[in-house]
């Protein structure tokens, strides 16, 4: 076993996250170490947040984002919270900047405990998406599964939110459509030439709406950040909510919640809490782990 580094287990709204502390080293988790933790059912994650010293002057940190099958995500915003809590619980400090590969991200932990996350603009612009064919006008494309005259999913509205998205607007809570069958097409269909992530999404008022999500990389999620901001804004773009909703994650826990508020300024604000399980070392190179009898620095 290699030289060892201390991770967290933890979530966001049931969404797993092993926040791992890369500061000081120049290695990176690998594939082999990924899928390794993975199929651990100690460790089993939806995604890495990998904790690594900041590239570029004015952040706290470059994170680097690992789904569960070795890939790597541009964005996390359930992941973001995690290592706000994590980090916060190391220092004390509440406002936090990171460096990810969607951009920049600040995030800052309120006095309840629940974290805000600037996930940055969305993009609707085919290409930046990205879509492998155009479209004027994203918000409605052209995609369905199932008969033509009776698809069961049909008209997504697609954006980027750092990392593509589709989303399905549906009429009856998502829980009740299978979406483990639905999910991998979608998620690989040739509309989607880097993949995309794929949310039901029923809306029950202009400020409240269900969602459910087969994330790209994970497949079934109990939670996607990334997934909640792109409904709420989908939501409001297509006149079905306001531009400041509340989203229940149905596959969550509980069926938790997250604030979703589309900014004036185009900044997509998420408001949701994060919750720590327990600690251990790993080395990053083959996922080899133990557990520690007592928490460690990065813990609540």
């Amino acid at each position: 076993m290699g030289e060892l580094v201390e991770f967290a287990k933890m979530n966001g709204l049931g969404n797993k996250i092993l926040v791992v502390d890369m500061r000081g080293r120049t290695d990176r988790v690998t594939q082999e170490a990924a899928i390794a933790l993975a199929a651990d059912p100690a460790t089993t994650f939806d995604q890495i947040m990998a904790i690594h010293d900041p590239k570029l002057s004015g952040t706290d940190a470059y994170i680097d984002i690992v789904n569960c099958d070795g890939t790597r995500a541009q964005a996390c915003g359930n992941g973001t919270r995690c290592v706000v809590q994590a980090l916060s619980a190391e220092t004390g400090r509440k406002d936090f900047t990171f460096q990810t590969l969607a951009g920049i991200l600040n995030a800052q932990e309120h006095q309840d405990g629940t974290i805000s996350v600037d996930m940055g603009k969305p993009v609707f612009q085919w290409d930046k998406i990205p879509l492998s064919e155009e479209f004027y006008d994203t918000s409605r494309i052209e995609l369905q599964i199932g008969p033509i005259d009776n698809p069961v999913l049909h008209s997504p509205s697609v954006m980027s939110m750092g990392n593509p998205h589709a989303i399905f607007w549906v009429d009856r809570d998502p829980m009740t459509f299978e979406l483990e069958r639905f999910g991998p097409l979608l998620e690989n269909h040739p509309m989607f030439p880097e993949k995309a992530n794929i949310t039901l999404a029923h809306v029950i008022s202009p400020t409240e709406m269900v969602t459910r999500t087969w994330e790209r990389g994970a497949g079934l999620t109990l939670a996607c950040g990334s997934a909640a901001c792109s409904a709420g804004v989908s939501g409001a773009r297509t006149g079905r909510t306001d531009r400041k909703v509340d989203i229940i994650v149905a596959s969550s826990p509980n069926r938790g919640r997250l604030s979703i508020e589309w900014r004036a300024d185009d900044h997509v604000i998420m408001t949701g809490p994060a919750e720590w399980e327990w600690s251990g070392k790993l080395d990053p190179s083959t996922g080899h782990f133990k557990r520690d009898a007592e928490a460690g620095t990065i813990a609540r």
